[in-house]
Order: C-alpha cells, then sequence, then structure tokens
C-alpha cells in the first residue's frame, strides 16, 4: 500500500510544480482527498452498498468541491489539480495516468441507465473548464484544451479544442511537434492540454523554447563529435537533469582539469 502510495506522490510531484512536499500533498491537496474517498465509496459500491457509497461521495463532495460517483471506473496515478467543480458520472472511465484541471465535467447525454458518460484512455490530460459529454471515447495521449466542449470520439495523440471541439493536432508529419513533446517530457512540462495551435502566447512562447533547446542539445552533440573526429577530447555534453529530485546528475560533469575558475 504504501509502495503504491508513494508511486501515486511522486506521479503528482511530476505533474504539478507547485508541490513541495508529500506532506502539503496530503494535507491541503483536494483532489487527492477525492480520489482516496472515491476509492473507498467504490469498494462499497461494488459491494452493492450503494446508499452507503453515496455517502461517502457526497461527504468529499462538500469537503473538496469535487463530485466523483462511486460508479465511476478510475485507473492509476489520477491526479486533479486544484479540484473545485469537478464532476465525474456514474458510468465514466478513466484510464492510468490521466489528469484534469478544475472545472472538468465528464457528463452523460442520456437518462437511460446504460453507458451514458465518457471513457478516457492513459496519460490523457484535460484542460480546465473543459466539458466532455457522452458514451465517447478519449484516445490515449490525447490533449483537451481549457474550456473546450467535446462531443464526439478524439484519437489517440490528438488535440482537440473550441466549442464543439475540433481536432486541431498533432499532424502525422509534424516531426517538430514530436521533438517539442520530447523535449517537454524530459523536463517534466505539460501545461493545461495546451498545444501550439492554440491562441495562447504563453504556450507559443513555452514551444519556442522548447525549440530551442532541442536546437542547443543537437548542435552540442555535433560539435562534440566533431572535436572527437579531430582528435580533442572534450567533454561537451550535457548534464542530465533528474526531473524526480530536480538537480543535475554528476555522471556527465566536467573533469577537475577543464572545470571553469570559481570567482574568488
Amino acid at each position: 500500500m504504501f509502495k503504491n502510495l508513494r508511486e501515486y506522490l511522486n506521479s503528482v510531484f511530476l505533474r504539478d510544480p507547485a508541490a513541495r512536499s508529500m506532506f502539503e500533498l496530503l494535507t491541503v491537496y483536494p483532489g487527492i482527498h477525492a480520489l482516496a474517498f472515491h476509492r473507498l465509496a467504490h469498494g462499497l459500491w461494488n459491494w452493492r452498498l450503494h446508499w452507503l457509497a453515496r455517502m461517502f461521495s457526497q461527504l468529499a463532495r462538500w469537503l473538496t468541491g469535487i463530485e466523483i460517483h462511486p460508479g465511476a471506473q478510475i485507473g492509476r496515478r489520477f491526479f486533479i489539480d486544484h479540484g473545485m467543480g469537478v464532476v465525474i458520472g456514474e458510468t465514466a472511465q478513466i484510464g492510468d495516468d490521466v489528469t484534469l484541471y478544475h472545472g472538468v465535467t465528464l457528463g452523460g447525454t442520456a437518462w437511460k441507465k446504460e453507458k451514458r458518460h465518457p471513457t478516457l484512455g492513459n496519460n490523457v490530460v484535460v484542460g480546465a473548464g473543459a466539458k466532455i459529454l457522452g458514451p465517447i471515447t478519449i484516445g490515449d495521449n490525447a490533449r483537451v484544451g481549457s474550456n473546450s466542449v467535446v462531443v464526439k470520439d478524439v484519437p489517440a495523440g490528438a488535440t482537440v479544442v473550441g466549442i464543439p471541439g475540433r481536432v486541431i493536432g498533432p499532424k502525422k508529419d509534424d516531426t517538430k511537434a514530436q521533438l517539442r513533446e520530447a523535449m517537454a517530457k524530459q523536463i517534466g512540462f505539460d501545461a493545461y492540454g495546451q498545444s501550439s495551435e492554440m491562441p495562447d502566447p504563453v504556450a507559443q512562447a513555452i514551444d519556442l523554447m522548447l525549440d530551442h533547446m532541442h536546437l542547443v542539445d543537437r548542435k552540442m552533440k555535433n560539435l562534440s563529435s566533431a572535436l572527437e573526429k579531430a582528435g580533442i577530447k572534450v567533454n561537451l555534453e550535457i548534464p542530465v537533469l533528474d526531473v524526480n529530485n530536480l538537480e543535475e546528475s554528476p555522471a556527465t560533469d566536467y573533469p577537475q582539469r577543464d572545470r571553469p575558475k570559481e570567482n574568488s
């Protein structure tokens, strides 16, 4: 149990740069509290103790502002950031490593007792205020932009924005978008389900930074390779960023003779 809890809290650290300690996560994060209540309520629901399960979910709603029906199926490492106003319906199904922001609704569009709520694949990010309605499927690694209203299936790896939601990327041949995603994962960054196609100057500035980081990384590798071919041994490798500990690994540090002298 404690191993799974540590794994979960570590996954939250990677998705929320404001988190400072495990104690803070356990005591002041309503998304984590709501998920803990739901695990208990869902177990009671499966044991057919429906009224008691609903009471626990109602208590969680009062305490956290997050409403999760005890019948909803939620995978591992699910995280709700900020949390207020999130609603998850009875027949919703959520995969592993999914992130929701405040104001998200996974709602139904029918009154019949059948599958009427969305299914979210693994590693899906849903931006603040988005509404995903009906028994539709959001594919693995998809992104739903803030305040979007999605009523149709979204393919895996796609980004959807607008009212009604429309798929805007990434394009299958968009190599630059794939490089940005790889660099963003390397530094542990994922901002509110945004993408470069959205009219957001902050998101576009971040994309330019990721492009520049990738270009510098590639040029350093080319320079190091050229110097080695010329018989010049210079370590130009960039230290590996340890996202978990937020520090640089000493494995690729400069040799003692190549270190720059400290200012006295």
